[in-house]
């Protein structure tokens, strides 16, 4: 289930994730929305605790 939130992000994690979208979408070929990249790389760090 989603839930739509507002987020404050820096420009740093900003420019970082936006790096990682269009990494993503290079490779596969197909449209990575900004949330999946953000939840992916919530989900990998929250993994790592």
């Amino acid at each position: 289930m989603s839930k739509r939130v507002t987020v404050m992000i820096d420009d740093e994690n900003d420019r970082k994730l936006r790096l990682k979208q269009a990494k993503e979408i290079q490779k596969t070929q197909k449209s990575i929305s900004f949330s999946k990249v953000l939840n992916d790389t919530l989900r990998t760090g929250f993994s790592h605790k």
